[in-house]
């Protein structure tokens, strides 16, 4: 059996396993601060801690169980990473510049399950969750990269929107949230952290109750039922009315703002119509809203969709903007790599299947 990661541990849990061990309390800070600030690759190189304390972690965890696969790099300066799991699965990555900080885009699960008709992520179903040392030491290994680089450079924010929904998997995603929040650790601030939903209405309930500051962004897609419903399967589920309604829940509890993610595909959602239609669903809630346009990097399985024109995009952004609602465009990183996310793993998986 493998041994688990020990970046999945939160502070507390850490500390009542080293406890219940038989180690004295302040043993904690120590593998903390040797993890998280000094990040170190073997357990032996923690100078100050006990040989006995190495001797009972080296027993139970492992600070690898990630592989380096692939590594892209755009022109931008963002790059791809992908990882290969102790299992043999393939995850993405993704580190990208900002002229606010660096920013790491994390995967949540193996596969996804939503059904996104546009989406490159979900071509390969979900086969399994990843446990939060999996998501923790994605951030560790971009965070070891730029070390390398001897260039002085840290993570500051991160975006959990890589491949799966992470409000499926709710338990290891507050986890990592703990840990890469702690302030002895990696230290990046709730307001620096970004989860996306495709719109799991009961876990933006209990998302709520948690009274976290994390960021929150909803992948709406669509101002209505029918044409959500033919491009989004999770909205079956969870359509517009339920959806919202959970919305304004959060907004009375958190009074936080939330961004809602609009993927621009040509002749799809992109009429003015859809515009319009949009701009009244959050009218009563514009001054907690935030629109982010995205237009679409094809995926070769999904070539029924194409890129809305950048006329289009405009004109969708200035009828918004007229209508009160405040919003972006959102121009892709690393255009000239795998851009599309699960793009990079799904060509890889399908090399390995012709060999």
């Amino acid at each position: 059996m493998s041994k688990a990661s020990i970046y999945g541990l939160t502070y507390e849990q850490l500390t009542a396993w080293l406890i219940e061990h038989g180690q004295q309390r302040f043993r904690v800070d120590q593998v903390w601060n040797w993890l998280y600030k000094k990040r170190v690759t073997y357990f032996s190189e923690m100078k100050n801690v006990n040989a006995e304390t190495i001797e009972l972690l080296e027993e139970h965890f492992v600070l690898h169980t990630l592989e380096d696969e692939i590594k892209q790099e755009s022109k931008d300066g963002t790059i791809k990473f992908l990882f290969k799991l102790q299992d043999g699965n393939l995850i993405e990555t993704v580190l990208m510049r900002f002229n606010y900080g660096l920013s790491v885009c994390v995967t949540t699960q193996v596969g996804c399950n939503i059904g996104c008709t546009f989406c490159a992520s979900g071509l390969l179903k979900k086969s399994r969750d990843l446990s939060s040392g999996e998501i923790v030491e994605q951030i560790m290994n971009v965070q070891k990269h730029l070390d390398q680089r001897g260039e002085d450079e840290r993570v500051s924010h991160i975006v959990v929107m890589g491949i799966g929904e992470p409000f499926d998997n709710f338990t290891n995603l507050m986890d990592f949230i703990s840990v890469v929040n702690d302030d002895k650790g990696l230290c990046i601030g709730a307001r620096h952290i970004t989860v996306s939903t495709s719109g799991l209405a009961n876990k933006i309930y209990e998302w709520a109750d948690t009274g976290t500051q994390v960021n929150l962004a909803i992948s709406i897609h669509a101002p209505n039922n029918e044409l959500r419903s033919r491009i989004m399967k999770i909205n079956k589920a969870f359509p517009i009315e339920k959806l919202m309604a959970s919305v304004d829940y959060y907004l009375e509890k958190v009074n936080r703002r939330i961004t809602y993610e609009y993927i621009m595909l040509r002749d799809v959602n992109d009429h003015k119509e859809e515009a319009i239609q949009l701009a009244k669903l959050l009218k009563d809630k514009r001054h907690l809203s935030y629109v982010n346009l995205i237009p679409y990097n094809s995926v070769d399985e999904h070539n029924q969709y194409q890129r809305s024109e950048s006329e289009t995009i405009q004109a969708f952004y200035e009828t918004l903007k007229k209508n009160g609602i405040n919003c972006g465009v959102r121009w892709e990183n690393g255009a000239d790599i795998d851009a599309a996310c699960g793009q990079l793993r799904s060509k890889q998986i399908k090399k390995q299947k012709a060999v």
